[in-house]
């Protein structure tokens, strides 16, 4: 006699099998792109920008093309890494919709082919990519052989742009135009220099790089410290301030802390230590950004010794 339950286990043991076979997350020729066409081309990346092309935003930060990559296949990927200079495996995590994870990072891949590939990185928390532009970097990647091709080299290619250089000056004159506009500061890549003419001067430029507070190397230029200790002083003191470097090289106090009621005199003695100390016993070299010299902000830790 038939047995309508065991139709029924069978039909849906097909069901769930044909699921599996449609089904990305298991299965990744159901995919949207193959890496098996790309498998062992290495490639390295020669551009990284925002949405906008540029590889500079709005404050000065530079993003810098330095990954190498190689699909090993749909489960592993090697990636370059800076600091120990070699490639490591890393597994390659399917998400969605072209979304991967690998080398600790959340892509999606724009393209990929042969000769190029475009990828845009993404900022993800609690499982959800940010809607902003920490989400809206993209790399692009060429091959090895495609490079040969054009007969050039990876550092030629991740050299800046005419389109970077167009908008860095252009922020270069706005802000020269007008340094106490925080609106339009902008960051020096390479910042302000101090060179001692004298023996009662020290001036240290401070990294403030730090892994645990997720503070990269672009700190450095974005947020520059300095500490400066000065020996003989007119007096002890220890005073921590931001100030404004403008294109040639004048020094401005910019932020710092005093009560209201001593706001200006206080401004004017900080000033006063400037004025008389790294103006005259300095050779102040000014910020610049692709050539461009421009007015830029920076932190100072003044340490008087009498």
């Amino acid at each position: 006699m038939f047995n309508f339950k065991y139709l029924l286990f069978f039909v849906t043991l097909i069901a769930l099998a044909a699921c599996n076979q449609k089904n990305p997350k298991e299965n990744p020729e159901e995919r949207k792109f193959q890496f098996e066409q790309i498998k062992n081309i290495k490639y390295y990346e020669v551009r990284r920008t925002f949405a906008s092309g540029i590889a500079f935003n709005e404050i000065g930060f530079q993003q810098k093309p330095e990954w190498a990559i190689k699909f090993l296949s749909d489960t592993t990927v090697q990636a370059y890494s800076p600091t120990m200079n070699k490639m490591f495996d890393f597994d390659l995590i399917f998400s969605h919709d072209g979304v991967y994870n690998f080398a600790r990072e959340w892509f999606r891949i724009k393209s990929i082919s042969k000769d190029s590939l475009l990828l845009q990185r993404l900022e993800v928390n609690a499982k959800k990519i940010a809607k902003d532009v920490r989400s809206e970097v993209f790399m692009t990647f060429y091959s090895e052989d495609y490079i040969k091709g054009l007969k050039t080299t990876v550092e030629n290619l991740r050299k800046p742009r005419q389109i970077d250089s167009i908008y860095v000056q252009e922020r270069a004159k706005m802000i020269n135009a007008n340094i106490y506009d925080s609106t339009k500061f902008f960051a020096a890549t390479n910042p302000v220099q101090f060179k001692s003419k004298s023996e009662m001067i020290m001036v240290e430029k401070i990294s403030v790089v730090n892994k645990l507070e997720n503070r990269t190397a672009s700190y450095d230029y974005l947020y520059p410290e300095y500490k400066v200790i000065i020996q003989p002083a007119y007096k002890d003191f220890v005073h921590t301030i931001s100030a404004i470097v403008d294109e040639k090289g004048n020094i401005f106090v910019y932020r710092f802390t005093a009560m209201d009621d001593y706001r200006e005199n206080r401004k004017k003695v900080l000033q006063g230590i400037l004025d008389v100390y790294l103006k005259k016993l300095t050779v102040v070299k000014p910020g610049n950004t692709l050539g461009f010299t421009h007015s830029s902000v920076i932190v100072l830790s003044l340490i008087g010794n009498k």
